[in-house]
């Protein structure tokens, strides 16, 4: 009997002072769960990139809302998102959760949509398209703040269009 009980104390005094954590202070436990890790992307926008923000900005801005601020880190996405669909040769979504998972982690973003394309010449053309298109239209016209926005040309020419919206 003295055994078992003293193993189960060992075991209890193991189990709470081996494992047990503690924080210096409360604000320690909570900047913990809010700090988002970034690291500072980079991204140069071409012209047709340019008129695309705008051209959303402004019907955005006629339906009274909030202008979109173009980030970095989700043209980057979006680039490299345009770049699978060139290697896979055709227009997609695929892999959207993981890049939307990814943009919560890296940049807090709280909701994620996406816009893609193929082919239009021009940023009129593009964003004329997405707006006829209910669920492309919904995402121009969402409660998000940022946009990320690439185009890139296949081997023939043909323009591939990834847009990232997030709400911060």
């Amino acid at each position: 009997m003295k055994k078992i009980t003293l193993t189960g104390i060992t075991f209890i005094f193991c189990a709470v002072f081996l494992t047990s954590c503690s924080k210096d202070n409360i604000e320690d436990e909570l900047t913990s769960y809010d700090q988002v890790v970034t690291e500072k992307a980079e991204y140069s926008y071409n012209t047709i990139e340019v008129e695309i923000l705008e051209e959303i900005n402004i019907y955005r801005k006629a339906l009274g809302l909030s202008e979109l601020k173009a980030m970095a880190e989700l043209s980057v996405e979006s680039e490299d998102h345009n770049e699978y669909m060139i290697e896979e040769g055709l227009v997609s979504h695929d892999n959207f959760s993981l890049r939307a998972s990814k943009l919560m982690n890296k940049v807090g973003a709280r909701a994620v949509a996406e816009n893609v394309g193929f082919g239009y010449r021009t940023s009129e053309a593009v964003v004329n398209a997405w707006l006829k298109s209910k669920g492309h239209r919904e995402n121009v016209e969402g409660e998000y703040s940022h946009i990320g926005i690439s185009v890139r040309q296949d081997e023939n020419g043909k323009n591939y269009f990834t847009n990232i919206f997030i709400k911060k």
